[in-house]
């Protein structure tokens, strides 16, 4: 692993890169909050160990600058502030593990392996699009053939829901439990009403048609 440290203790610091060191490890060690927030912007660690109480800049301000950063590196706490407080804003802050002082090598050690294993975090996808169909997931936006289409909010979650699922059958369970929050058939034709008013929006002022019936099935939408 490549083990980012930023600690202003000098003995803990040196313990803790020897130690690594001596399981092939390479470290690099940061002594202030400044020199670490500029070293963690290289995004060439595969873990960061960062001290709550560091001179120039703080852990928690480090962190959450970091994260502001867009810098995804995996990030462990090593801090004396042991409270259920000072855990849980360590982890806001954008921590991916907390260890207090004092503590063991050799739970640093395995915490450290444990969050190097993490896949790295999937951007979250903000639109969605299907032929010419596009939706925008932040600003709640739908557009065909680059004309906006006005749509209700439980129309927007219903196509949200048909968009993600592209080329797949749908039914009207899953619609039901997904865009309704029914986990059960209420037995009405909540979901048939809004496929229409859906169809009249998306489909029947252009072309081709993009939401299909399944007959038996559900529904799959697709280009």
């Amino acid at each position: 692993m490549r083990v980012l440290v930023v600690e202003d203790d000098g003995e803990t610091a040196e313990y803790i890169c020897t130690s690594l060191k001596a399981l092939g490890h390479v470290t690099k060690h940061a002594s202030d909050g400044k020199q670490g927030f500029l070293d963690a912007l290289d995004n060439d660690f595969d873990v960061i160990v960062v001290d709550r109480m560091l001179p120039g800049l703080d852990g928690l301000t480090l962190v959450k600058s970091v994260r502001g950063a867009n810098v995804d590196t995996p990030i462990l706490f090593l801090s004396a502030l042991g409270g259920l407080n000072d855990r849980v804003n360590g982890l806001e802050a954008g921590a991916d593990d907390y260890l207090v002082k004092p503590f063991a090598f050799s739970e640093l050690s395995a915490r450290l392996t444990a969050l190097a294993r993490r896949p790295p975090m999937q951007a979250e996808e903000t639109r969605l699009q299907v032929a010419d169909l596009e939706i925008d997931l932040i600003r709640h936006t739908v557009c065909r053939s680059g004309q906006e289409i006005a749509v209700q909010p439980r129309e927007f979650r219903l196509l949200s829901y048909l968009m993600k699922n592209a080329e797949r059958v749908v039914t009207r369970t899953m619609l039901l439990e997904a865009v309704w929050d029914f986990h059960f058939d209420p037995n009405t034709n909540v979901v048939e009403t809004h496929i229409s008013r859906l169809r009249n929006k998306i489909d029947k002022p252009f072309e081709q048609s993009l939401i299909h019936t399944v007959r038996g099935a559900g529904y799959s939408l697709h280009g």
